[in-house]
């Protein structure tokens, strides 16, 4: 879920949050504590952003003149509450099939409102058809049975959520993010044909354990045989899948599980593949297409994982590529998902700004790192807009240490040679919250362009090494087609009360790490 400082596997995220080793993942060795803390790990954060240039190391300073705040100001669109606030964001979408929208913290309130906002509109007004979060693919399969009416287990949007239950919680399991699902359900009741229900997806990796298992389940019911078969290929994984993160430590290349995973995609892809899923008695037939194909995803979600795992300690491609590769091919595969039947689909995509924005126009590029904003753009030109928010000062959820709960607590201001800093200067001299769409209007693209520092905080929030460990270099009006910038942000609210062993998934080694 969140993006790392070179954008890191979170064990070295550990490591470096605890002053345990080196940040670079191809000198560090984690102990086993540290593997253990990460047990749970969803997410990968972004807590040492710039951590390839030394503390105190000199960086470019763009200069903060009357004249470049005037022009941002002229530029900019208030967002004052109003139910047209995001009219122009919604013009310079126009006939776009992917909105990638970002966040600068996976802790704010005001970030996950406005994107539930903007994501309202787009359905209501646009047409868009599927919300794909930077989540894993079985908790949110959960969620999308529950807003399409399919679901026999939950009657609310907190129990759909209920499989959200590993390091961070409070990411997807807030007070926003329920309101929003709660929407959604109400909206689909809404909707005269099944078809046209919006779906809500997951992209990520994280979930090798309930990906296998849900592989299985998927087989048994249709093809027993088959389901034999994939067992025998899956018991490779059997002596990793309470801790993942081991996977590569005691695995050889020759010893590895990959072809193991990719017969699994091939076993599902051949039933797949044929004529049409069989639909069990009062199926209806896009609702067996629906199983099959989340069956085909969680299969691809192994081979992902496999291969993510198995960088964390041989080395090879950064897991960072791993992993957004996998969410852009994951996002792609959905889009041909939904686009049967001669439909064209519209994907709203809900990520971190360090997935979202394109990653040439950073520092990530100079690491070799891309992300999942560079690939839509890529692979999907002007059909991929990507959105990025940003913040001044206010507060944040967000853990000290991995797999830990989350704290409410304090953002630094922003350092002064950040586009924060910049747009706080706008705010005194015009709007406190704005929109600043940049595609296509010269003026103030131009004046934004010379690089800047951004911040970037994850899961965890480290400010007492603020600019070690939250800033990138950024070239904005190449990395987002819009920016939201709200001056003073509050903490997203979590639907748990914190708890240590809740972080780290029941995990007592884990736990004892946080302290409490």
């Amino acid at each position: 879920m969140p993006g790392a400082s070179s954008f890191l596997p979170g064990f070295v995220v550990l490591l470096f949050a605890l002053g345990c080793g080196s940040a670079d993942p191809g000198r560090s060795t984690p102990t086993p504590e540290a593997i253990a803390a990460t047990s749970a790990a969803t997410a990968v954060t972004p807590t040492s952003l710039g951590a390839t240039t030394p503390p105190g190391a000199p960086t470019a300073v763009a200069s903060v003149d009357d004249a470049l705040v005037q022009t941002i100001v002229a530029a900019a669109h208030p967002l004052t509450g109003d139910a047209r606030d995001h009219d122009p964001l919604l013009e310079l979408v126009g006939d776009a099939r992917l909105v990638l929208i970002g966040e600068a913290s996976h802790g704010t309130h005001e970030f996950y409102r406005e994107r539930a906002e903007i994501t309202r509109r787009l359905i209501e007004e646009k047409g868009f058809d599927a919300v794909a979060l930077e989540a894993n693919w079985p908790d949110a399969d959960r969620v999308e049975r529950y807003v399409r009416g399919l679901s026999d287990e939950d009657r609310s949007a907190a129990e759909a959520l209920e499989d959200f239950r590993h390091f961070p919680t409070w990411m997807w399991r807030n007070q926003d993010v329920r309101g929003f699902v709660e929407w959604l359900a109400d909206h689909n009741r809404r909707t005269e044909r099944p078809e046209d229900r919006v779906g809500y997806y997951g992209l990520d990796l994280y979930s090798l354990p309930e990906s296998i298992e849900a592989v299985v389940g998927y087989l048994k019911k249709v093809d027993g045989g088959a389901a034999r078969q994939v067992g025998r290929h899956y018991a490779c994984f059997d002596p990793y899948l309470t801790e993942p993160e081991r996977y590569g430590l005691t695995t050889g290349p020759d010893g590895s599980c990959q072809d193991d995973a990719l017969a699994g995609v091939r076993i599902v892809e051949r039933l797949v593949d044929t004529p049409a899923p069989t639909p069990a008695v009062g199926q209806h037939r896009e609702l067996a297409e629906d199983e099959a194909f989340s069956a085909l995803q969680n299969a691809r979600v192994v081979v992902g994982a496999e291969e993510f795992y198995r960088g964390l300690h041989q080395g090879g491609e950064p897991t960072w590529n791993i992993r957004d590769r996998h969410m852009a091919t994951a996002l792609d595969a959905l889009m041909a998902h939904l686009d049967r039947d001669g439909r064209e689909s519209k994907i709203v995509v809900w990520a971190h700004n360090t997935h979202v924005g394109d990653a040439r126009a950073t520092q990530m590029a100079g690491r070799g790192e891309l992300n999942l904003g560079q690939l839509a753009r890529e692979r999907h030109g002007d059909d991929a807009v990507l959105v990025g928010f940003t913040t001044y000062t206010g507060t944040v959820q967000a853990a000290s240490t991995w797999a830990c709960p989350p704290e409410l607590k304090d953002v630094r201001p922003a350092i002064p040679e950040s586009y924060e800093a910049l747009f706080h200067r706008v705010a005194e001299a015009g709007p406190d919250d704005f929109l600043l769409t940049l595609r296509g209007r010269d003026e103030p693209a131009a004046a934004l362009r010379r690089g800047r520092l951004e911040r970037a905080i994850g899961v965890l929030y480290l400010p007492e090494t603020e600019r070690y460990s939250h800033y990138l270099e950024a070239r904005l009006p190449e990395q987002f087609d819009a920016v939201l910038h709200l001056d003073r942000t509050s903490g997203v609210i979590p639907l748990d009360p914190p708890s240590p062993e809740a972080e780290a998934g029941g995990d007592k080694t884990a736990a004892s790490l946080c302290g409490r």
